[in-house]
């Protein structure tokens, strides 16, 4: 439940289809504690506008004209590296998903998601939790498991065994707990630590796994067998 004491989250809308654009808008106006700050229609308008307002929370489509919602991720990543980033797209193969993430994107949703899903996901990325579709999330699933086992080639010859994971066993804990959508404090509750032990843990795995935030680390080690 929503109180007078709970913080408001400012949202940008990335979207050139009008329509698509003010629903979402008329939408989420009203949402308590959540406030439409911007809009555009454009990528370079999009990153513009944004390292101005640095709102929480980006909705960001990928096919933007002038420049794409991936580049313009990168570049708000950048130059406005506190904001989240949601791609809301009807994109679902996994160029763009893989790309979207490796842009730095915080998390990934189809436009059929329902409103409650959206809802769900914008307070998650404000919080600093990774969120993926399902479908998408399934698609992440399928790509890392299409990489053959360690020590097998898919002709049967042996391949050289891999370098041992730079993440120690409580990191790795904590990773597979970032990996299921977990929250810092979800985490410490479920290991039994304190939030900021919790905290202390992701900076290292992400300095380890040369990431930038939560869901880099989640994606790489799916991708990388890690977890």
């Amino acid at each position: 439940m929503e109180t007078a004491d709970t913080p408001t989250i400012d949202i940008f809308i990335a979207e050139d289809h009008e329509i698509t654009r003010v629903g979402l808008k008329l939408t989420l106006e009203h949402i308590a504690g959540f406030r439409v700050v911007g809009e555009a229609e454009d990528g370079k308008g999009a990153v513009k506008k944004v390292v101005e307002l640095k709102p929480h929370v980006v909705l960001m489509d990928i096919g933007l004209p002038l420049m794409d919602g991936i580049d313009a991720t990168c570049r708000i990543k950048a130059e406005a590296p506190g904001t989240r980033v949601i791609m809301l797209t009807s994109h679902d193969n996994d160029r763009d998903i893989f790309a979207a993430l490796g842009a730095g994107a915080d998390g990934y949703c189809l436009k059929e998601v329902s409103g409650a899903q959206l809802v769900m996901a914008i307070r998650a990325v404000a919080d600093g939790v990774a969120w993926l579709d399902p479908g998408v999330a399934s698609r992440v699933l399928r790509a890392c498991a299409t990489v053959a086992p360690a020590g097998h080639a898919e002709d049967g010859a042996a391949k050289p065994a891999p370098s041992p994971s730079p993440l120690s066993q409580r990191e790795l804990d904590v990773l597979r707990l970032v990996v299921d959508g977990l929250s810092n404090q979800e985490i410490a509750d479920r290991l039994i630590l304190s939030v900021e032990t919790v905290k202390t843990h992701m900076r290292h795995i992400m300095e380890k796994l040369a990431v930038s935030d939560r869901t880099q680390a989640a994606v790489k080690a799916m991708r990388e067998g890690l977890v």
